[in-house]
């Protein structure tokens, strides 16, 4: 018999027996949707994440200064001896300097383009008499202020001569201006503030206003009590504090001359070591990436999707049981019309064929009934949790394709069964 009019039989056998058919379908179609909705949401989490973090610098390399790890060795006579770490706080030689950064982008031509720099000060509070806005004081050089990525409203960015001169001037919010100026911006610009920070006053004067987003900062119960950040240009910043420009941490923007981003943070890792901090006792460069952090978390996701679509996969196999099962009740009942087709001179293979087939159409319609319930699900539960739905293609091709191999799997026994089967006996049967 031809392959076609098999799955024409086996059609029509799930058209005659939907309910028994849609029982027994009922364990792929679970077991499908489960794995389906479990890799949709993965993947969608996964892809939120990564646009996410790339947003943030995917290609960007972050050099922190950090203690040295504590180390023993055990002499022949028993005697050990320790070093590492001997001060806990950082001195004026364990920082990062403008000088060491100059000397790294020299050795690395065409491999950085620049540096993100940044200073706190810390909170404080703007005032003008009864009027008052708590800010977060924070020193950027042009580069770091571009890549916070802020929508001007109004006003300008901080110039080169700001940076080089170390201005007092400042660039703040639309929710500072909502507090301080009514909402005015316009009337923001030129401005000079009062700051009060460590119980002295500052004065700097506005030149730009930024939008606030809400969901980058932590918003007080009282609008009033809300902090933002005031940006100052970076050289105004360690001015306040009658410091030399030095950090804990930079962040390093890659060139077009980077193809591999993890390689180059070891060359600079090492680099940093051997030229600065050889004879530091208690501290070391240490760098990270947000690729590395990237493809641990989106390797931790997969294995976590696939160990919970295992536990899924489990009703892929009580399926294929129910699949086995109905197929020899299926057998059992059309004993006199296997007996006549083989004496009408239908072989083995013909007989095995079929109900091999009948098993895998079962399997096949459950797997798309499933696969339709799981990206449904999937896209809500995706919907619900705040990402964009991602349907995983592998993993529609791996349902229906299990789906198949479950049908050929637990229907051969079943078909076997029936090609084996004495025709004469088969006649016979009541």
């Amino acid at each position: 018999m031809l392959l076609f009019e098999n799955i024409i039989l086996a059609l029509n056998g799930v058209k005659a027996n939907k309910m028994r058919s849609l029982l027994t379908m009922l364990g792929i179609i679970i077991g499908i949707a489960s794995v389906i909705a479990i890799m949709t949401v993965g993947t969608s989490m996964t892809a939120n994440m990564q646009e996410t973090m790339s947003s943030y610098g995917a290609n960007d390399i972050t050099m922190g200064v950090s203690q040295k790890s504590t180390e023993t060795e055990t002499m022949d006579n028993g005697m050990f001896f320790e070093w590492g770490p001997r001060s806990s706080q950082l001195g004026d030689d364990d920082y990062i300097y403008d000088t060491m950064l100059d000397t790294l982008k020299e050795e690395f031509p065409g491999k950085i383009k620049h540096f993100l720099l940044e200073s706190s000060i810390g909170d404080a509070k703007a005032q003008d008499g009864s009027l008052y806005a708590n800010v977060n004081i924070n020193g950027v050089n042009n580069e770091k202020f571009e890549d916070e990525d802020l929508t001007m409203l109004t006003g300008r960015k901080f110039t080169d001569k700001d940076q080089k001169d170390g201005r007092k001037v400042a660039i703040v919010s639309d929710y500072f201006c909502n507090n301080m100026f009514k909402g005015d911006t316009e009337a923001a610009i030129g401005q000079v503030i009062s700051v009060l920070i460590n119980k002295k006053y500052y004065y700097y004067t506005i030149v730009g206003v930024y939008e606030y987003d809400a969901s980058s900062y932590w918003v007080s119960t009282s609008a009033e009590e809300t902090s933002t950040t005031m940006y100052l240009p970076l050289k105004t910043a360690f001015d306040f504090e009658h410091d030399e420009p030095r950090y804990q941490q930079v962040t390093l923007v890659t060139g077009d001359g980077v193809t591999n981003v993890d390689d180059f943070m070891a060359e600079v890792q090492t680099f940093m070591n051997r030229r600065f901090y050889r004879n530091n006792d208690s501290y070391e460069i240490s760098c990270s990436s947000m690729s590395s952090f990237m493809s641990e978390m989106t390797e931790s996701m997969n294995t976590m999707s696939m160990a919970i679509s295992f536990i899924a996969g489990i009703s892929l196999l009580v399926g294929g049981i129910g699949v086995m099962n109905i197929m020899l009740v299926s057998i059992q009942e059309r004993t006199k019309e296997i007996g006549t087709r083989k004496a009408l001179g239908a072989t083995n293979s013909s007989i095995r064929i079929q109900f091999i087939v009948e098993a895998m159409v079962l399997c096949f319609v459950g797997g798309v009934i499933g696969i339709v319930l799981g990206m449904v699900v999937g896209s809500i539960l995706s919907k619900q949790m705040g990402y964009d739905a991602t349907a995983p293609i592998s993993a529609i091709i791996f349902a229906v394709g299990f789906s198949m191999v479950i049908g050929v799997f637990f229907g051969y026994y079943p078909a076997n069964k029936a090609a084996k089967m004495n025709p004469v006996d088969a006649l016979r049967y009541e």
